[in-house]
């Protein structure tokens, strides 16, 4: 048998598939969840997922992946850790917890986000790749891991995730070996640069910003181009000269970038082509902050004089002739506002001078000044990019772009900072401009001008010159030249560049040569001058940088190029002596050379050399030996150098103090001027230009430094100029050493260690004498109470002494260092500096001094006297706050000893300090998180003896209590208002970690000091409940709120600290023993919110101490009510907050019951508390379940449940305010009804009595009584009343009003109000239109919905206008996994029972109740019509059956009614819209009984359809026409023929002797509905229309047979008021309002509604059959235009009974008139499957749209008789054989009602969903009040009786 082997390697894996699992074994896995595997078994794995350890199954191994994993075994459990290395996991962890928040980011429709974090992850992805591949270098690698955590940090960041902290290498931190201070300076850095990188994303490219960042960071940047194409018509090769131009200063700032075209168009090396690259290095940020900087392109020509010489072969070549320039302004790319990136290319136009004889550089800034040029699509294209870094940087980040080929032009200049090593020798020649007389010739000379470079003996060296970067080195250099010009203005710029040594006898010379056009006379132009120019001066110097104005001499060609000759001349304007005459034109310059005075030529240079000086003082120092008399001058002129000259010979110039300093050991006349000169270079090197040369100066120190006796000239002077600060005496060069105090002590200590090294150590004793000297004399300063030039030196010593510790504690003994520092800092006075002190402190602090235990104890007591002192003062904070933050840091460290004493020092001496700040301070105070993380730092050095110590050292027990309180309430508040971010998770832990640690020992303090009788401190063990408290429910750490890695990564690290603090506060309890009693209640609401953290075990350990409290409090007074009371009102506080759930309900009344039950005398009363309390919080929730769900039925019943609970358990506060959350919601549903009634239950508790009111209600607080408050409900609730229209409500409230302002506070103002709004409201009910609403029966059935509404059905009262179908739709949206049952029937206990959800929705019908004050009374309709849907209990819903053989040709003598009769709970409208059906009662009504209903149903119609037009004239005509036309002439059902051939034949007497009495009635009704339709058709006669008066005629000859018929079968029944009002008979002042005789209510049947309900609808009316005596008017088939009209039609009625204007819709019913003037014979009748299961079908849709509402037959079920009274009050003529017709009695008529005694009511029918055709569901009814049609019908109101009432006639 195979069996499960356990797993050796395959210990951790990752599903690659999706896995639903198909069995209760099977664990159901997704792509990418971690797997642990236990066991393995035929390729099933059995194990967990990491996502939810607590469930073990199993899964297919196919679908995992297997990852390396070390097991490690804690106790019993296995845990795996991954091998991968620690940043894939990092990654790994990261998407999965950005997975779920991306799908989130999804589905909220966030999608810029979403696209961003789907970039993010897909960059993590890959880096993942790359990591996982192995095959990166280590420099690679570390660039990845910097740029995959910084990515991390900003996706954290922006999806609102915790903060990572790590390390410089970007290593996560790992809070256990990391002290509290250095964690929260590291969060403090991280969020800092977390929100550098958010800054980023303000700017539109991430890239831009990064460099724009880095700008002020790097010290040079480069700029990359790579020249794409050149794009122009020239036709002769040209050079192009690219350079970077300044347009303010008018001058180019770089080397030139040359590059050559050919003719062809293309590069002249055609290896170059797209590979034209080059970097312009060395811009600093000066130089990028430039108002503007332009890259410029010269063009040069090389080729013929002018390109319009047709002859080339006889033209001279190769002349280099002006052609144009291209300019683009980059200054935003250099600053990053716009683009910069290699991939983008740009293009430069190109603008050609207008003529030859045009400056390339005034050409340049004409097209920098212009707006537009007119390039015809010439010019360059580039690509270009801003690098940070020098070239070797560049080289390196970049080398897809800077390669070996790329050429590198200079900045031409130093850059801002000059790196050492850095060698140069660059000298710059500018040809700046010359003017050329023509002398003999004609025109003016084309001047070419030829440079070279020439040594002493007028050689010529070769390939010295470069023309620009990129081109190779020439030996000649020829200028542009102008065509004909006498002042010629060249600026080109070329590069000379020999070698160091070269320099002292190299000279540049300069000649000139006309060029001619024509070859043959060029080839005879000879040189007509020259000049020259040495490079260095005769003291050594170079050639100054500048303008040179350039001596021309003039003679024989050959003569001027021998240097032997001119080299004796004089070579520019500023070295010819003045006395030289030059008044002739040529004069001799003493045996050379004539001079051309009428010619001048001026070059400009620049020299970039990092070997040469042009400085004669800074060379005159170092060759001081020869001229030591000028040695003094030389020292004080260095000074004056410039700085960038000095550092270029730094090693150089130091070499040389020292040698002097040596040289005059026995002197002292130098050593002040040598000390400052060194002072002065040591100032240099910390200026930013030149920072990167403290590394040089360093080397230089370490490896040449070697003058041995230097260290006592330095300390020597250094002791003097203190001395002399010390005495109050002006000390300048002191101010200078002072920051140069750090370097010398390094030369001083290296010199004495070179001495010491040299002779063995000797003088030891006379070198400590001078370092104490030095000191003490520092100290001698420091006493000093001087202002001005003392304070400054205070302030300087302060600062930089610190400085020299490290060097001078390395030779110098430390104990000894530390009792000078401690004097140095004690010395000052307290209040003098006091800033300045504590900085120097915290220099001290984090020296390698400090770190020793015995200097420490000699410093760390004088630091914290300090800060104690300062802090209680409340001065400078923030110097403390760091002073002790770096103590604390260094006492963390390993290799600092034994630091117990020192921590012991702290704590006692800045512990309270500390947390008093801390309380003191606000909690946005910007020192606040600084001080508490310094608070937290000092509780985690402490050990446990510590905590002893501390607490043993009170003075009194006063001192300690106070202590105790301060640091319980600190600890609380800090809990609930951490003063760190959110995202600060390690930084919170951690602060848990220590305050709980310190908790816990406190506790123990309380438990020994404060716990018994006579030392009891109530207060103080109140604080420390409340703390735990706190402290366990906090935010941070409710594992269950995160996501799985975050809550793993926690409980690894911390552990569940709920528990270890929940075990605490159990048995801190239990030790209160009789104290208990005092913190009942107090205790009840903390420990509550402790029980209800979702942790079980906690839940378990906690909750019996309520059964002690219980307990406690039964034993001291009984009962435990005030624990009750307490314990209630929390209750509903903190579920409504989010706590609690279904399993602490149960595991509460388990536990409580077991405790209860051991216990006799509390069982009884245990169990009814803890149902209870089980029963508030089942109840509450389900409130909270549902308080923001969108289903309103939800939130709505849970709230009344609650405030019904409350009011069962006499809770009247709590009662009162879920009255006014459930008023809240009504008014937000906008169910104004509703509100009024829940307001009005508040109103019932209060009495008209000037009795206080305690409790606060919001909506009122300015309500002090009881009548005040209830006038003020009142007036709230009558407002409400008034917008939901129930104005009879309103009426009963304002006369309740009326008479408190009447007769008991006598207010006739308010009393005047109310009645006027009274009036109002009556004026409303009898003139505004109330449409009726539906009421829907809802059956929620299935073991899936909530358990308040499971298998139940609840009547809901709907919108106006709310159709079902509409009803319906919401609550599918509700209920998306419901399905709508297609029956009506009550379902089985399948269904009930069923895991799914079934909804049932049905139209019920209301059924009025009686209305006693009616009785016998004319009412006017619209007061009887609020009865009919309001004050009701009771609904009904009919529904047919067949019993019996089907016949086919009367479907009526089978068709039987089922009546449902629901029953509410409650009265209808009420607190809620919807209330539980509590009873139901069916209700069978035979063929016959219905056929009565129908009938009555059809004369009530006609007599309210009368009544209307009797009482409004101008009513549309429409709806009588169809509702006459219906009954006269039925075209599908039969009339009522159906009824006399199924209920008056023989055969039916016989077989049903029992229905003789209401086949009578039937027959009454029949013979009734004559005189009813001959007063509707003389109505409709009178008002009939041109259009409709062939309708009309058909009509009166269907009636007439008709009327034959039933007179002859049935009698003549006389309704002879009609005529009596129409002759203005006493009957005639009835009044123009129909109005009602109320005397019985009697139900309608299905067949009786739908005949109401079909007054007003075509669609309905055409499928009305005989049974309800409806014919319709014939017409087509509705069509939704038509439907439409219909309503139309029937909205102006409506709107005309109120208005009463004249008809507006006769036109539109008129346009029908094709299909009513000749009304077609009726359809032939089609049974499908029957036409009466047709005629009920179509009515179940419609049976609750009436037109005016209905009255309902008296039919009793147990077939009473109804004698000699009918159903309208008049008597019988004749029934078999007729009578002759006689008079009735008008009052007889009042009531068209039968005198029966009313039988159970019941609704009207309902058909199912199931039953309903598309076909039959398009037609939709008008809307009752004439509004909007409607989508759904609205329900059948009660029947009453009518009365007709006409005007009297003229």
């Amino acid at each position: 048998m195979l069996s499960w082997i356990r797993t050796l390697d395959a210990k951790y894996g990752v599903a690659v598939w999706n896995f639903k699992g198909t069995h209760e074994h099977h664990i159901p896995l997704q792509i990418g969840d971690t797997v642990n595997i236990l066991q393995v078994c035929e390729g099933w794995y059995r194990g967990y997922c990491l996502k939810n350890r607590s469930v073990t199954g199993i899964f297919p191994a196919s679908i995992i992946h297997i990852k390396n994993a070390a097991v490690e075994i804690r106790g019993n459990q296995e845990n795996i850790i991954s091998m991968e290395m620690p940043l894939v996991q990092e990654i790994t962890t990261t998407l999965r917890e950005w997975s779920n928040i991306w799908k989130q980011l999804y589905m909220t429709a966030q999608i810029s986000k979403f696209r961003q974090v789907t970039s993010m992850m897909c960059d993590l992805m890959e880096r993942r790749s790359q990591l996982l591949s192995g095959t990166l270098p280590q420099d690679e690698l570390k660039e990845l891991k910097q740029e995959v955590t910084t990515k991390i940090d900003f996706g954290n960041k922006m999806l609102e995730l915790d903060l990572v902290v790590r390390d410089e290498n970007g290593n996560i931190l790992d809070p256990d070996q990391t002290s509290v201070i250095s964690l929260f300076q590291a969060h403090k850095k991280a969020t800092h640069h977390i929100t550098e990188l958010m800054r980023e994303e303000t700017f539109q490219n991430q890239n831009e910003y990064s460099r724009f960042v880095r700008l002020a960071s790097s010290p040079t940047h480069a700029l990359f181009i790579w020249v794409r194409n050149f794009v122009c018509k020239i036709g002769e090769e040209a050079e192009l000269f690219m350079s970077l131009y300044d347009p303010h200063e008018q001058k180019i700032i770089s080397e030139n970038y040359l590059f050559r075209w050919a003719s062809t168009g293309l590069p002249k090396e055609i290896e170059m082509l797209n590979n034209l690259k080059v970097v312009f290095t060395d811009l600093g940020n000066k130089d990028l902050n430039r108002e503007r900087i332009y890259l410029v392109c010269q063009i040069v020509r090389v080729g013929r004089m002018e390109l319009k010489e047709t002859n080339a072969k006889k033209m001279t070549q190769g002349l280099r002739r002006p052609f144009g320039v291209s300019a683009m302004d980059i200054t935003d790319i250099l600053k990053g506002k716009a683009e910069s990136d290699e991939d983008k290319h740009h293009f430069i136009p190109f603008q050609q001078v207008a003529a030859e004889n045009d400056f390339l550089h005034s050409l340049i800034h004409k097209v920098v000044a212009a707006k537009d040029i007119n390039h015809k699509g010439q010019g360059l294209w580039v690509s270009m990019k801003l690098l940070s870094g020098d070239l070797k940087q560049i080289r390196k980040d970049h080398p897809h772009l800077v390669d070996r080929n790329t050429v590198v032009a200079r900045k031409m200049g130093f850059p801002e900072i000059i790196m050492p090593g850095d060698i140069r020798n660059d000298i710059y020649v500018t040809l700046v401009q010359g003017e050329f007389d023509k002398q003999n010739k004609t025109t003016q000379k084309n001047v070419e001008v030829t440079m070279c470079v020439c040594d002493e003996k007028g050689e010529i060296i070769p390939n010295a010159i470069c023309q620009g970067a990129g081109d190779k080195p020439v030996t000649y250099s020829q200028s542009v030249v102008y065509y004909q010009l006498k002042q010629q203005r060249w600026m080109e710029t070329v590069k000379v560049a020999i070698a160091i040594e070269d320099v002292q006898r190299t000279h540049l010379r300069f000649t000139f040569k006309h060029r001619s056009s024509a070859e043959s006379k060029d080839k005879g132009e000879k040189i007509f001058a020259m000049a020259y120019v040495k490079l260095m001066k005769p003291d050594g110097t170079t050639l100054r940088d500048g303008e040179h104005d350039l001596i021309l001499y003039k003679g024989d060609s050959r003569k001027l190029e021998d240097a032997t000759i001119y080299l004796n001349n004089f070579s520019s304007k500023q070295m010819c002596d003045q006395k030289i005459s030059l008044g002739s034109s040529f004069r001799s310059s003493g045996g050379g050379h004539p001079i051309c005075s009428r010619d001048s030529f001026q070059i400009s240079t620049l020299v970039c050399s990092t070997k040469l000086t042009q400085n004669v003082d800074l060379l005159g120092l170092l060759k001081w030996r020869s001229n030591i008399g000028a040695l003094n001058e030389n020292l004080k002129k260095l000074m004056k150098v410039d700085g960038g000259e000095v550092v270029k010979f730094l090693q150089d110039t130091l070499d040389a103090l020292f040698s002097i300093m040596m040289e005059f050991s026995e002197n002292s006349a130098y050593d002040k001027l040598v000390f400052d000169a060194l002072v002065f270079l040591i100032g240099l090197i910390a200026d930013r230009k030149f920072q990167h040369f403290n590394a040089v100066l360093e080397a230089y120190i370490r490896q040449h430094f070697s003058a041995t006796l230097a260290y006592k000239k330095l300390l020597s002077v250094l002791t003097d100029y203190v001395d002399t600060a010390s005495r109050g005496l002006e000390c300048e060069p002191l101010k200078r050493a002072f920051k140069a105090l750090e370097y010398i002590f390094k030369f001083t200590v290296r010199s004495r260690s070179l001495y010491s090294q040299l002779y063995e150590g000797k003088e030891k004793k006379q070198y400590e004498d001078s370092v104490q000297k030095l000191f003490r004399t520092f100290n001698i300063l420091m006493e000093s109470t001087l202002e001005g030039n003392t304070l400054l030196m205070q302030g300087a010593s302060l600062k930089y002494l610190p400085t020299v510790l490290q060097d001078v504690a390395a030779i110098f003994d430390p104990v000894l260092l530390s009792h000078l520092l401690h004097d140095f800092i004690m010395n000052l006075p307290p209040d003098r500096l006091v800033k300045q002190k504590l900085q120097s402190m915290t220099a001290i602090v984090n020296t390698e001094l400090f770190q020793k235990t015995e200097c420490r104890a000699i410093l760390l007591s004088m630091m914290t006297t300090t800060m104690k002192e300062l802090i209680q003062r409340g001065d400078e904070e923030e110097a403390c706050v760091e002073l002790l933050s770096n103590i604390l840091e260094v006492l963390y460290q390993r290799n600092v000893g034994n630091t117990y004493q020192d921590i012991q020092d702290i704590m006692d001496k800045l512990l309270r300090t500390v947390n008093q700040m801390v309380i003191m301070l606000g909690r946005d105070h910007s020192l606040i998180s600084n001080f508490v993380a310094c608070m937290t730092a000092i509780l985690s050095q402490m050990e446990y003896s510590h905590y002893t110590n501390y607490i043993n050292a009170f003075q009194t027990r006063q001192d300690l209590m106070d202590f105790l309180m301060e640091t319980f309430i600190m600890f609380k508040d800090l809990i609930g208002k951490n003063v760190y971010a959110p995202d600060w998770m390690v930084m919170s832990m951690v602060q848990n970690r220590v305050f709980l640690r310190a908790i816990n020992q406190y506790a123990e303090t309380l438990n020994k000091m404060f716990l018994n009788s006579m030392s009891f401190e109530l207060q103080l063990w109140n604080n420390y409940f409340h703390l735990t408290v706190a402290f366990l429910i906090q935010e941070s750490l409710q594992l269950e709120n995160f996501s799985n890695a975050k809550r793993t990564a926690i409980i690894c690290k911390y552990g569940d600290m709920r528990g270890t603090i929940g075990a605490a506060i159990r048995d801190m309890w239990y030790n209160l023993g009789q104290h208990k009693i005092r913190f009942i209640p107090g205790m009840v609401g903390p420990i509550l919110e402790m029980t209800l953290v979702p942790e079980v075990e906690l839940r378990k350990s906690t909750v019996p101490i309520f059964f002690d409290m219980m307990q406690c409090e039964f034993q001291y007074k009984g009962d435990f009510r005030t624990f009750e009371d307490e314990i209630i009102k929390k209750l509903d506080h903190e579920v409504e907050g989010g706590r609690g759930d279904e399993q602490y309900k149960l595991l509460f009344e388990r536990i409580l019951l077991n405790h209860c039950r051991k216990y006799p005398y509390l069982a009884k009363q245990g169990e009814t508390f803890v149902a209870l309390v089980t029963g508030l919080l089942e109840r509450l929730l389900d409130y909270r379940n549902v308080m923001n769900d969108e289903n309103q039925a939800y939130s709505m019943c849970c709230t009344v449940n609650l405030l019904n609970f409350y009011k069962e358990i006499d809770r009247e506060e709590m009662y009162i305010r879920y009255l006014y959350k459930l008023r809240d919601l009504h008014i937000f549903y906008e169910n104004f009804t509703e509100a009024a009634y829940t307001l009005l239950l508040h109103a019932k508790l209060l009495k008209w009595a000037d009795d206080q009111f305690a409790s606060h209600i919001q909506d009122f607080h300015g309500s002090q009584t009881q009548r005040h408050l209830k006038e003020n409900l009142y007036n709230k609730i009558i407002e409400y009343f008034d917008k939901g229209k129930m104005w009879e409500e309103a009426i009963h409230l304002c006369k309740e009003l009326a008479e408190q302002y009447e007769m008991e506070v006598f207010d006739y103002e308010l009393l005047s109000t109310t009645l006027q709004r009274q009036a109002k409201f009556y004026e409303n009910i009898m003139k505004v239109l109330r449409p009726k609403p539906d009421y829907f029966a809802i059956g929620y059935y299935g073991l899936a919905f909530p358990t308040f509404i499971r298998n139940k059905v609840f009547i809901h009262r709907g919108k106006e206008y709310e159709r079902r179908e509409d009803f319906e739709q919401m609550l599918l949206t509700h209920f998306p996994n419901a399905e709508v049952m297609k029956t009506t029937s009550p379902p089985g206990d399948e269904i009930k029972n069923s895991p799914r959800q079934f909804v049932q929705c049905f139209i019920v019908q209301p059924v009025q109740a009686e209305q006693v004050q009616f009785h016998n009374k004319n009412v006017p309709e619209q007061i009887v019509d609020f009865f009919k849907a309001n004050n009701v209990m009771k609904f009904s819903y009919s529904r047919p059956t067949r019993r019996g053989p089907k016949d086919p040709e009367n479907e009526f003598a089978s068709m039987w009614i089922e009546r449902t009769t629901f029953t509410t709970a409650y009265k209808m409208p009420g607190i809620l819209r919807w209330f539980e059906a509590i009873q139901m009662s069916l209700t069978c009504i035979s063929p016959l009984e219905n056929a009565i209903e129908t009938m009555q149903t059809s004369n009530d119609k006609i007599l309210a359809m009368i009544n209307q037009h009797h009482s409004d004239h101008n009513l549309s005509i429409n709806p009588l026409s169809m509702l006459l036309n219906g009954i006269v002439d039925p075209a599908v059902m039969g009339g009522f023929a159906k009824y006399e051939t199924a209920f008056f034949t023989e055969e039916y007497m016989s077989r049903h002797p029992e229905d003789m009495d209401n086949v009578d009635k039937l027959k009454d009704l029949i013979a009734w509905q004559i005189p009813l339709l001959t007063e509707g058709i003389r109505v409709h006669g009178k008002k009939v229309t041109e259009v409709l008066k062939p309708f009309h005629d058909r009509m009166e000859e269907c009636f007439a047979l008709l009327k034959t018929k039933v007179e002859n079968q049935y009698g003549v029944r006389d309704l002879s008021f009609f005529e009596e009002r129409r002759g203005g008979g006493a009957g005639g002042g009835g009044g123009s309002r129909p109005r009602s005789m109320i005397r019985t209510f009697r139900p309608l049947s299905v067949i009786s509604s739908s005949s109401l309900s079909s007054v007003s609808s075509d669609k309905e009316t055409s499928r009305v059959t005989g049974d309800n005596a409806e014919p319709p008017l014939p017409r087509k088939q509705a069509s939704r235009s038509q439907e439409k009209v219909v309503d139309v039609v029937t909205k102006d009625v409506e709107e005309k009974k109120i208005t009463k204007k004249e008809s507006r819709v006769s036109g539109l019913f008129s346009s029908k008139r094709s299909s009513v003037a000749a009304p077609p014979p009726p359809p032939e009748v089609v049974e499908e499957p029957s036409r009466l299961s047709q005629s009920v079908s179509d009515t179940k849709m419609v049976e609750s749209i009436p037109e005016k509402p209905a009255r309902a037959s008296s039919v009793g079920l147990t077939g009473q008789g109804f004698g000699v009274s009918n159903g309208f009050s008049g008597r019988i003529k004749s029934a078999r054989p007729p009578p002759l017709p006689r008079k009735i009695n008008p009052s007889l008529l009042e009531s068209f009602s039968l005198d029966q005694v009313d039988p159970p009511p019941s609704p009207p029918h309902q058909g199912s969903v199931k039953e309903l055709s598309p076909s039959k569901q398009t037609a939709l009814p008008p809307a009752p009040d004439g509004g909007k049609p409607i989508k759904s019908p609205p329900p059948v109101p009660p029947p009453k009786n009518k009365r007709l009432a006409f005007p009297p006639q003229s």
